[in-house]
């Protein structure tokens, strides 16, 4: 089932072809190639890349080639008609840099220049790509690395992967812009990532923020101000995958709910999971009750639900249904993932976010929880941790925001995966829902009681934890750890588990290791994580996330991608020679984009 999720239309990436602007014998030759070649640009993108909604990426092409500033202008009229959010200019030859380069200041911007012997495509591309430094409109170059013949209109493969590098990242980037984070709730235990920043969502992100206190979601359960018919029919669906694998209530006898209060739980926590999306996207049923204001919703993009501590105090708690809203289905059937974060962590939301826009698949949010070393392990449980955990794992663990996605009931190659929601078959569904225990709350932590998931991921996964911190006098850093979810032997596994809590669902992970001081082990990695939580995406995505970081002018102070590997702006090359260096001096000099 295909929703539309956000108001308005996805954005477009622009073609721009550009040409050499000299009439009576030159230009007249190069027209059709030029032109070619943003066709071919444009079929790689939307071939390659889509929407979360499943839809293709769409490009624009402008309506004839730019040689002179007048076509420049025409072209930048038409993608602002267009819905245009990033561009890449596509050329085979010579053109005028400075009359012909993009110069909208907000767009991501990318210059792909012909390699070619008969005209010098490559020769444009250094030029301009010179005049977008000197301008301070930083662009990408991409070029390939062996020559072709100028009837070739094909894209070499590493040409390719740069351009898909780079419209993945800059489409992420206009999806973003004139989104908004909405809290519900405030600051929850202290937690530094949920004390929002505003300057940053608008600065670095070109996002507003909203608030509404956690007494919004009460008060449109106490006044129905849900749509009653979808609730009825949500109940049924938890009656029949959820309510069924109600786990052991583990609280002390005198903390137990009573069966009646429970099921009055169940029936508060779907409501909670119907409101908190209805806050995020709106509800054209509200208006049919009668609520115009409140079926407009708040044009969220992400949110966050502080939960902790007024509210877990005295109500059930928000795990189902963060659980539920970042998973891929529910009882509307397979849909687009949302983004919700655990205790208003805006920091790790933004994370998740990124993510989720990179891959289109559903993000885990853990807390990062446990560094277990094999002597600590076997000390512990007496046995050694084997394969690719042998050098020791990570403890993922959190109530809340842990997507069923990430339980690796999903398969793609034969293998556990979390998909793109269009991929996603109900036979998986129903095993990520079975795979998923839902525990009685513990009324210690959560006195209002609630529910939280249950489940251990499956090993063998690739994946990348990433997180935001905002650090005074240096502004946002992103951190990056790819590695794989693993498994251990079970009995380890119950060893550990119950140390922790029991109740939460728990994904072991192991970073890939290198040279690097921040990833020489394990221990390392866990050691120099900027916070308490991470960010948890499929797939091995550290490149995607470094070039998206450095659209947005967000240094990565922690990676395990290889050097070689890396896409910024060819800008950052002026910025000294050590990768991670320039990065740091670069996003300083320019600044976040919307400032």
């Amino acid at each position: 089932m295909k929703t539309k999720r956000f108001q308005g239309e996805w954005p477009k990436i622009g073609i721009r072809p550009t040409i050499d602007g000299r009439q009576g014998g030159v230009r007249e030759g190069l027209e059709e190639k030029t032109m070619n070649l943003a066709r071919a640009v444009a079929e790689l993108i939307s071939s390659n890349l889509k929407n979360g909604d499943g839809s293709p990426v769409e490009c624009v092409i402008a309506d004839g080639t730019i040689g002179r500033v007048a076509e420049s202008a025409a072209c930048a009229a038409k993608f602002e008609r267009e819905g245009v959010g990033s561009t890449i200019t596509v050329t085979s030859c010579w053109c005028y840099g400075a009359e012909t380069m993009d110069m909208n200041p907000h767009y991501p911007k990318a210059v792909w220049g012909f390699n070619g012997t008969e005209r010098p495509g490559a020769v444009y591309l250094a030029a301009v790509l010179a005049a977008h430094a000197q301008k301070g409109l930083p662009a990408f170059g991409i070029y390939g690395h062996d020559v072709q013949d100028i009837t070739d209109n094909t894209i070499p493969a590493d040409a390719a992967e740069k351009l898909l590098r780079f419209a993945r990242a800059a489409q992420a980037v206009a999806v973003m812009r004139g989104k908004s984070y909405l809290s519900v709730g405030s600051v929850s235990m202290g937690i530094a990532g949920s004390i929002v920043n505003p300057e940053f969502f608008q600065e670095y992100l070109g996002m507003r923020n909203e608030v509404v206190d956690s007494m919004e979601v009460l008060r449109r359960i106490e006044q129905k101000i849900y749509d009653e018919e979808e609730f009825n029919k949500a109940m049924e669906w938890t009656k029949k995958y959820c309510k069924p694998n109600e786990g052991t209530d583990y609280n002390r006898s005198e903390k137990q709910k009573s069966r009646e209060e429970k099921d009055s739980d169940w029936e508060f926590v779907v409501k909670m999971t119907l409101i908190i999306r209805d806050l995020m996207q709106g509800n054209p049923k509200l208006l049919e009750k009668g609520f115009k204001e409140e079926s407009l919703g708040h044009n969220a993009i992400v949110s966050g639900f502080q939960g902790q501590r007024q509210w877990t105090d005295f109500l059930p708690n928000g795990d189902f249904s963060e659980a539920l809203l970042n998973t891929s289905f529910d009882w509307n059937g397979i849909r687009q993932a949302y983004v919700v974060a655990t205790e208003n962590d805006a920091c790790n939301g933004v994370a998740m976010l990124f993510g989720h826009l990179l891959t289109n698949t559903a993000q885990i949010f853990s807390d990062v929880r446990t560094y277990w070393s094999p002597e600590a392990v076997e000390r512990v449980t007496g046995k050694k941790l084997t394969g690719r955990a042998a050098n020791g794992i990570i403890h993922l663990i959190n109530s809340g925001a842990t997507t069923l996605d990430g339980t690796g009931q999903q398969t793609k190659d034969g293998e556990p995966a979390m998909k793109p929601f269009w991929e996603i078959n109900e036979q998986e569904v129903e095993a990520c829902l079975k795979a998923t225990t839902w525990f009685p709350a513990d009324r210690d932590y959560f006195r209002g009681g609630g529910f939280s998931s249950n489940f251990l991921s499956k090993g063998g996964m690739p994946v990348t934890m990433s997180r935001l911190n905002l650090v005074k006098g240096l502004g946002p850093v992103l951190q990056i750890a790819e590695g794989w979810t693993v498994e251990i032997d079970p009995e380890v596994h119950h060893t550990l588990n119950v140390r922790t809590d029991k109740t939460w669902p728990t994904t072991w992970f192991v970073p890939r290791l290198n040279d690097k001081p921040a990833f020489k082990d394990v221990y390392s990695v866990m050691n120099n994580w900027g916070a308490n939580h991470g960010a948890i995406s499929y797939g091995h995505i550290g490149q995607d996330l470094i070039t998206l970081a450095s659209i947005l002018r967000i240094p990565v102070c922690m990676h395990n991608v290889e050097e070689d590997e890396i896409f910024r702006p060819s800008a950052w090359n002026a910025f000294g020679m050590d990768k991670e260096g320039s990065d740091y001096r670069a996003c300083q000099n320019y600044g976040p984009i919307y400032k």
